[in-house]
């Protein structure tokens, strides 16, 4: 099966043409930054690095292993990058055509907008999760729920209290038949909700890129298993 069968597809003709955001893609975009992939429907389809970038042409190589259906017809998607140099997400949107192994050509390259946020991907998940602190009136393994993930950080709610800046061991199994994950945590938002429970916004800590591509992964797998259900 296709890419488009399994997304749907936009044709070029229906392309939006953005003759400012063109015209800015060399200030806002380079190459070696990292991006993520997404069909129209924010589906996500893989996490890559643009590199070879030239006026609206670049390509795409895969950080994730996964491996995706192969098409000859160009598939429109949406990209989604951090600009270091700014600290400001970049959206994007191209068309994009298989080359080599896990490496996409891009065109008609353009920079829709530009945003405050980190740009990650989050998928929700609303999964029964453990967070153990090592100090402080909540120290030990309290339960909380999982409500979303990205490779950067996660959403979480528990009945507990923590203050921004705290640490914690967030432990949680994605799948039923996957090993347990755990990753290191900070509390950087807090939300009060009416039923005596808080939710907070943690960033992900001390990971390295092999950390990445497995919480990568189990995010594709997580996401490929609720679409065969729907």
């Amino acid at each position: 099966m296709s890419l488009l069968n399994l997304f749907g597809k936009k044709s070029k003709d229906q392309l939006p043409q953005n003759k400012e955001a063109t015209e800015t893609t060399d200030i806002e975009i380079y190459s070696g930054m990292r991006v993520e992939v997404m069909t129209d429907k924010e589906n996500l389809l893989f996490v890559a690095k643009l590199l070879g970038l030239r006026e609206n042409k670049a390509e795409l190589h895969q950080y994730s292993e996964m491996e995706l259906p192969q098409q000859e017809e160009p598939l429109h998607v949406q990209i989604r990058g951090y600009n270091d140099r700014s600290q400001k997400a970049v959206y994007m949107e191209g068309v994009i055509t298989p080359d080599s192994k896990n490496i996409w050509k891009v065109e008609e390259l353009t920079v829709s907008r530009t945003g405050n946020d980190r740009a990650f991907f989050r998928l929700n998940t609303d999964l029964d999760a453990t967070a153990t602190t090592f100090s402080g009136l909540t120290m030990g393994e309290k339960p909380c729920k999982m409500l979303n993930i990205s490779v950067g950080g996660a959403r979480i709610r528990s009945e507990y209290k923590y203050h921004e800046g705290d640490q914690f061991l967030l432990k949680v199994k994605l799948m039923e038949d996957a090993p347990e994950s755990a990753m290191y945590c900070q509390v950087l938002r807090i939300i009060e909700k009416n039923n005596q429970k808080f939710e907070y916004g943690c960033k992900f800590l001390e990971l390295t890129e092999k950390d990445q591509e497995k919480i990568l992964q189990n995010i594709f797998a997580v996401q490929l298993q609720k679409r065969g259900r729907s």
